[in-house]
C-alpha cells in the first residue's frame, strides 16, 4: 500500500502546509508507505524561473494580446524580468544574500503597478533593514508578475490563492463544475505536468489531497480530475480545512467526477479506516466520517465504532520529500505579525487539539477541529520538537493551536529550557489572566517572540455577548505583560458583530489607539464579522439579534452566511476607515489624530476616557500567589557568596551577618544581598528551581522550607525589597 499526499496550489510560499505532514507521521507509526507533495510551491518555481517567463512572453507575442498600460509596462520590460528572475528567487530562497544591497540601491528589478502602491519603507526598515526592504521590493517584482498572469494567461490565478471565489460560498457546485469542464490554463497545464511526474515515480494506491482553504480548492478538484482521468486506479481522497467547515452536508453526485471519498474532521482515523477498505480489510458501512458514493448516491458513512487515534500516538509530523531549502521568504505587507505568515521556514505544530475554551459566539464551536480538545504533554511535544528540527534544521515553530493554553505553554516552556533547546516560537493565544507578567518572561526565556490574540470589538458589552470571556481591561493588562517581556502583540479585531452600533465601533477604535497609544500592542488587523453555519451565531441567529437570510444550500459547500442586522450600523462602510488607522497606528502615526480623521463621513464623538487604557495600566492588581505554582529560576548561577563582617556593640547588640550572593546572567555579573542565613537558603532555592534540577517545586514548597531553614516568618519575607529585587532579577512564580 502506498498513498501520496498533495497540497494543491496554491497556499504559503515560505513554508509548507502542514497537513501532509501530520498524516505522513501517522502512516509512519502504522508501517505503511508515504510521500508528499507542495504542488503550491513546486508550480510556481515552475512558471517563475528564466524559462518558464521566456514561455510566458512569448505566449503574449505571439497571440497578440491585448494588454492594460500596467501590463504593457511589463511586457515592455520583459528582457530584464527574464534577466533577473532567477537571481530574485534565489535571493527569496535565502541562497543569494548579497543581491540585497542590489536591490535597494534601485535600477536593478522592473517597477510596474505594484511599486506605485509601495508602502512608506522608512518606518518600516529603516536605514540598516536592507535584507528586509530588498525582500519586500522582491516580493512587489514577484506580485508584478502575477498581476501580469492574472490578466493575461489565468484570471484564477494568485499566489497563496487560487480561484478563491468559486470556493467561497459556493452552496452550489455549477460554477465550479462549468470552470473544471474548460480547456486547462497555463497554470493548471504546468500543475498538472508536475503531478503526472509524481504518479508516475510514486505509483500510489491512494492519493489524498488536502485543501485548507477556499483558494486551492479549485486546483484540488483539477488535481483529482487528472489522476481519475490518467491513473484511474487510484483511488482519490479529499480532506482539510475547506472541507472539515463546508462540505459537512454535500449531495451534489457531480463531485464525485472528481473524486472517491471526502473524509471530514482530524484525517488520522478516517485515513486509516479508509486504507483497511480498499485493502479489502474493512467494508464500506464501516468507515468513518467518510462521503463517498453508493448507487449514485451521496452517502455519509460513520459506523465505525473505533474512537479517534489519541494524539500522542499520532507520531511526529514527518517533513521529509518536501523541498525545505526552496521554500521563498516573502514579505507582501509590512504588519509585524503578517510578516511572520509570509517570511521564514516555519515548523508547524499543534500543542493541543481544538480549544479549552469553546464558547465564543463567532467560533465554529460545533466542529471537532474545536470541540474535541485533547492536550498533549509537554514531554512529548519536546520530543516531537528535537525530532523535526533534527529533520528540517530549522528551530522555528508555530504552534497552529486555536488558542494555546496557558498551562500547557508554561509546562513547554520550562521543558524547553530544561533541555536547553534553541526554539524561536510564536502561537495564537486568549488574553487570559494567566498570563501574568512572570509567565511571559518565562515564555520569552523559552524562545516565544510574538503572540496573536483576538481583542475584537473591543467592547465589554459585545465581548460579553460573544462569550470571549475577556475584558478590555484585561486585554490590557495582558498585552502588556507581554510587551514588557519582549514579546510581540498582535491583535485581531473585529467589525460587524452583530447589534454593534456606529458608537461601540467608535469607541472600539479608541480602544485600539489608546493600546497602541500606550505601546502594549505592536501590531493588529480589522476583521468584518462573517457568520458561519456552525456557529452559535449561525445556528441561532435570533437570539444574536440578527436574522439569517441566506443563502438558499444547492447540495456542495454550506458556511459563511448572509444576515441582516437591523439594530447594528451599516458595518461594510467602516472597513477603509479603520484599516487605515491601524496602518498608520503601527508606525506611531495619527495617534493623536481625532478619530474621525480616518472616515469621509461623519461619525460620533467617542464616549471612551481618553486615559482609561493608561488608567488600567497604571493600576495593575495584583496576582496573590497559590500554593501549587511553580517557583521556576532563570536569572543564572550563583558563582560566589560573599559574608560581610559584622560588628556588635551595645547599642546594637542584635546585629546580623549579611552576604552577598554573586551571579552571572548572560549580560553580566550582578549582586544580590540577604542575611547570612536567607543567602544560603538563596543559594540552595535557586539550584531546587533551575529547569535543570528537573523537579517541580511549589510556592507551598518555597514557603515552608524558608520557614524551616531560615526560622523567620515568610509573609515578612515576600514584601521585603530583597525578595522583589529577587524577583526582578529572575525567580519566576507562575
Amino acid at each position: 500500500m502506498k498513498v501520496l499526499f498533495i497540497t494543491p496550489p496554491f497556499t504559503q510560499l515560505n513554508t509548507p502546509y502542514p497537513a501532509t505532514a501530520y498524516l505522513k507521521g501517522f502512516m509512519n507509526t502504522l508501517g505503511i508507505q508515504s510521500f508528499q507533495t507542495d504542488l503550491s510551491l513546486e508550480v510556481i518555481l515552475a512558471i517563475f524561473n528564466k524559462n518558464g517567463l521566456t514561455r510566458l512572453f512569448s505566449h503574449i507575442e505571439d497571440n497578440g494580446l491585448d494588454l492594460t498600460d500596467n501590463a504593457y509596462r511589463i511586457f515592455a520590460q520583459h528582457k530584464k524580468y527574464i534577466h533577473t528572475i532567477d537571481a530574485v528567487i534565489g535571493f527569496l530562497q535565502n541562497k543569494n544574500q548579497t543581491l540585497a544591497l542590489t536591490i535597494c540601491s534601485g535600477g536593478y528589478l522592473p517597477e510596474a503597478g505594484r511599486f506605485e502602491n509601495a508602502e512608506d519603507l522608512d518606518w518600516a526598515f529603516g536605514n540598516m533593514g536592507t535584507h528586509d526592504k530588498a525582500r519586500h521590493l522582491a516580493t512587489l517584482y514577484l506580485e508584478d508578475l502575477g498581476d501580469l498572469i492574472t490578466e493575461v494567461i489565468d484570471p484564477y490565478f494568485g499566489f497563496s490563492r487560487y480561484a478563491e471565489r468559486l470556493g467561497r460560498t459556493a452552496t452550489h457546485f455549477d460554477e465550479m463544475y462549468q470552470a473544471l469542464n474548460q480547456d486547462d490554463s497555463w497554470v493548471t497545464i504546468t500543475m498538472k505536468s508536475i503531478l503526472t511526474q509524481h504518479m508516475h515515480t510514486h505509483m500510489p494506491d491512494l492519493v489524498c489531497i488536502t485543501a485548507p482553504f477556499p483558494g486551492n480548492v479549485f486546483s484540488a478538484f483539477q488535481c483529482g480530475k487528472h489522476i481519475k482521468s490518467l491513473f484511474p486506479a487510484t483511488s482519490v481522497a479529499f480532506g482539510g480545512g475547506y472541507a472539515n467547515t463546508e462540505l459537512r452536508s454535500i449531495f451534489d453526485t457531480r463531485v464525485f467526477e472528481f473524486l472517491d471519498f471526502i473524509l471530514l474532521d482530524d484525517g488520522e482515523a478516517p485515513l486509516q479506516h479508509l486504507i483497511e477498505f480498499i485493502q479489502g480489510k474493512r467494508s464500506k458501512e464501516m468507515l468513518k466520517r467518510t462521503f463517498c458514493l453508493h448507487h449514485n448516491t451521496v452517502t455519509y458513512y460513520n459506523n465505525s465504532p473505533d474512537l479517534d487515534i489519541p494524539q500522542r500516538e499520532v507520531g511526529t509530523p514527518d517533513y521529509s520529500d518536501l523541498w525545505l531549502d526552496m521554500y521563498l521568504s516573502v514579505i507582501e505587507i509590512i504588519n509585524p505579525m503578517h510578516r511572520l505568515w509570509s517570511d521564514g521556514r516555519w515548523n508547524k505544530l499543534t500543542l493541543a487539539h481544538g480549544c479549552y475554551w469553546g464558547k465564543c459566539s463567532f467560533c465554529d464551536v460545533t466542529l471537532d477541529y474545536i470541540q474535541r480538545y485533547e492536550p498533549v504533554n509537554a514531554a512529548l511535544l519536546c520530543d516531537r520538537i528535537e525530532q523535526i528540527i533534527s529533520q528540517t534544521h530549522q528551530n522555528g515553530f508555530h504552534f497552529v493551536d486555536e488558542a494555546a493554553p496557558p498551562a500547557l505553554m508554561r509546562d513547554l516552556a520550562i521543558e524547553i529550557v530544561r533541555r536547553d533547546l534553541t526554539v524561536v516560537w510564536w502561537t495564537n493565544i486568549r488574553f487570559e489572566k494567566s498570563f501574568t507578567p512572570d509567565l511571559c518572561r518565562l515564555l520569552r526565556k523559552s524562545g516565544c517572540i510574538a503572540i496573536s490574540g483576538g481583542l475584537e470589538v473591543a467592547s465589554d458589552r459585545l465581548l460579553s455577548k460573544m462569550q470571549k470571556g475577556v475584558t478590555v481591561a484585561q486585554v490590557a493588562r495582558v498585552a502588556q505583560a507581554f510587551t514588557d517581556a519582549g514579546i510581540m502583540v498582535h491583535a485581531y479585531l473585529m467589525y460587524g458583530f452583530p447589534t454593534q452600533t456606529v458608537s461601540e465601533t467608535i469607541d472600539s477604535l479608541e480602544m485600539v489607539r489608546q493600546m497602541f497609544a500606550e505601546g502594549v500592542i505592536q501590531s493588529g488587523f480589522w476583521h468584518q464579522f462573517a457568520m458561519t453555519a456552525h456557529s452559535p451565531v449561525g445556528i441561532n441567529p435570533a437570539e444574536y439579534g440578527v436574522t439569517n437570510i441566506g443563502p438558499e444550500f444547492g447540495g456542495f459547500a454550506e458556511n459563511d452566511l448572509f444576515h441582516l442586522d437591523p439594530t447594528g450600523a451599516d458595518h461594510e462602510k467602516f472597513s477603509t476607515g479603520l484599516k487605515s488607522s491601524i496602518f498608520n497606528y503601527m508606525q506611531g502615526l495619527g495617534l493623536d489624530e481625532p478619530l474621525d480623521v480616518w472616515f469621509d463621513f461623519r461619525v460620533p464623538k467617542t464616549k471612551v476616557n481618553p486615559t482609561f487604557i493608561h488608567k488600567i495600566l497604571s493600576d495593575q492588581e495584583s496576582t496573590p500567589f497559590r500554593p501549587h505554582d511553580q517557583i521556576i529560576w532563570i536569572g543564572g548561577v550563583a558563582i560566589e557568596l560573599i559574608i560581610s563582617p559584622v560588628k556588635k556593640s551595645k547599642k546594637n547588640p542584635d546585629a546580623k551577618e549579611y552576604a552577598e550572593i554573586i551571579l552571572s546572567d548572560t549580560k553580566s555579573n550582578y549582586s544580590l544581598f540577604f542575611e547570612h542565613k536567607i543567602a544560603q537558603w538563596v543559594i540552595a532555592t535557586i539550584e531546587k528551581a533551575s529547569p535543570e534540577s528537573g523537579q517541580k517545586y511549589t510556592f507551598q514548597k518555597l514557603k515552608s522550607d524558608f520557614e524551616t531553614d531560615c526560622e523567620a516568618d515568610f509573609s515578612t519575607f515576600v514584601v521585603s525589597d530583597a525578595f522583589v529585587l529577587w524577583r526582578e532579577r529572575g525567580l519566576l512564580i507562575v
